[in-house]
């Protein structure tokens, strides 16, 4: 094992190191790592891809750990018009795509479902590391993007269940989804409600005895905990982890615990893009090169129309719409672990996993370059536009304007926490239980104040 992870960590070190001076994304480099020590490029593996899939399983759970901590669930309901249509649009959109190219090539029903599945998935990880790298994190459409990435991520959880059912039974079981989606519901709202309540509470009355080793530990054994909660419960347990990470957001400790997260998200987030690169064969590439490129092509112009529409009909400007659309236009590790769900139920034609892992590649090699091109076309498109949308569009960028300065001059007024408070303090019984709700919410944000979020 200590062999394999030196293998591992010096060939993707090396790789990415060469990347970053080429200026290319170190995402490709860790994937192109996988390539190297695969079983493919010398004829025998490196290292015992078992072990490197493990830890990168657990990559996987930390990087959604640390997107849940950089999360507010205020600005996912300040956000839920943009966020909910944007998600719905695109997600949408993409199955009836993914799905009729599946059919044009000639699969069968199944296989152009799980295509359909993989295509309509943006990459949380990729995305945020490449508005990170880009220096696009303050930018007023990354909340909006970020909001929409979550809802897939949830969303994810339940097409999964839909294409087990249809893969086992051959069938549409739409009572058996209704009823899981309302379980899955019911059970974040449990979750949300009763850890906003009990944790940061917990954390406030053993503050005095938190170091940052202890911290860290009980932070990991929460995160853990609730993945084998979600487990448990016939849910992923990359949802269990984002989660407890949104849970622990609302905490006054969010800001110590992120960082101290970052190291070892970024390890393990290494660790799984080169499992991802381990299962390229590259002259399969070859072979399949003209699907790969019809992949990508269905991805990246799919991702853009439907991203832009989406969030322009939720509400967005055309600018912030085109850069959401233009930064979605990847496929990451919820396609990897649909393609897995299929070929573990023996319903996916293998061809289709080197295709995907190969589109999955290309779209994030152009990702950060795609991204650029979001203002300059947005540019060229006001100045071609016909009168009536540019009117359209200025008249959206006035709202908006005016709509964030009336947040900025409502910061002084009553808060949501002092409506909800007042309109339930007759309630004898849940009196206390609201009290203590705000009273956690308020000290969350008293502490970002002081420490803004981490972008």
């Amino acid at each position: 094992m200590v062999h394999d992870l030196y293998i591992l960590m010096i060939t993707a070190g090396v790789v990415s190191l060469l990347f970053k001076l080429l200026k290319q994304p170190v995402v490709l480099g860790y994937i192109v790592a996988g390539v190297l020590v695969g079983p493919y490029v010398f004829g025998e593996t490196l290292v015992s891809h078992e072990n490197v899939e493990a830890w990168g399983n657990i990559g996987v759970l930390f990087v959604l750990f640390c997107i849940g901590l950089e999360f507010r669930i205020k600005n996912l309901i300040s956000s839920g018009k943009v966020a909910a249509i944007g998600a719905l649009t695109i997600i949408g959109g993409m199955l009836l795509l993914g799905f009729g190219v599946g059919k044009w090539a000639g699969m069968d029903m199944m296989n152009a479902l799980f295509l359909a599945g993989m295509l309509c998935m943006s990459s949380t990880t990729i995305v945020m590391k490449a508005v990170d790298e880009a220096g696009l994190s303050k930018e007023r459409f990354v909340k909006g993007a970020t909001s929409i990435l979550i809802i897939e991520d949830v969303v994810a959880v339940v097409l999964m269940v839909l294409l087990s059912s249809i893969a086992i039974r051959h069938q549409f079981e739409g009572i058996e989804l209704l009823k899981k989606v309302g379980v899955l519901a019911l059970t974040l709202i449990v979750w949300f409600v009763c850890g906003i309540l009990i944790i940061p509470t917990l954390l406030r009355k053993v503050k005095p005895y938190l170091n940052d080793e202890t911290l860290i530990i009980l932070a990991l054994g929460l995160c853990l905990g609730m993945v084998l909660t979600a487990e448990e419960a016939g849910f992923s347990s990359a949802l269990g982890a984002f989660v407890m990470g949104t849970i622990l957001a609302e905490t006054a400790e969010a800001h110590r615990i992120e960082k101290m997260m970052t190291p070892m998200k970024n390890v393990f987030a290494a660790i799984f893009f080169v499992s991802v690169g381990m299962m390229i064969n590259p002259a399969s590439l070859v072979d399949y090169w003209s699907s790969i490129l019809i992949t990508c092509v269905v991805i990246i112009v799919g991702m853009i129309v439907f991203g832009t529409l989406g969030c322009w009909w939720g509400g967005e400007t055309m600018r912030d719409a085109m850069q959401t659309g233009f930064s979605f236009v990847q496929i990451g590790e919820f396609s990897f672990i649909i393609a897995g769900l299929g070929t573990t139920l023996g319903v996916l034609n293998p061809v289709l996993y080197p295709i995907i892992v190969a589109a999955s590649v290309v779209t994030t090699f152009l990702t950060p370059y795609i991204m650029k091109a979001a203002v300059p076309c947005y540019n060229a498109l006001y100045k071609r536009a016909p009168e009536r949308l540019r009117a359209k569009m200025d008249l959206r960028e006035k709202q908006i304007a005016e709509a964030e300065q009336q947040v900025a001059s409502a910061k002084d007024g009553p808060t949501v926490a002092d409506k909800v408070q007042h309109a339930v303090r007759h309630t004898l019984v849940t009196k206390h239980l609201v009290k203590l709700f705000i009273r956690n919410m308020s000290e969350n944000d008293k502490v970002n104040a002081e420490h803004p979020t981490h972008e």
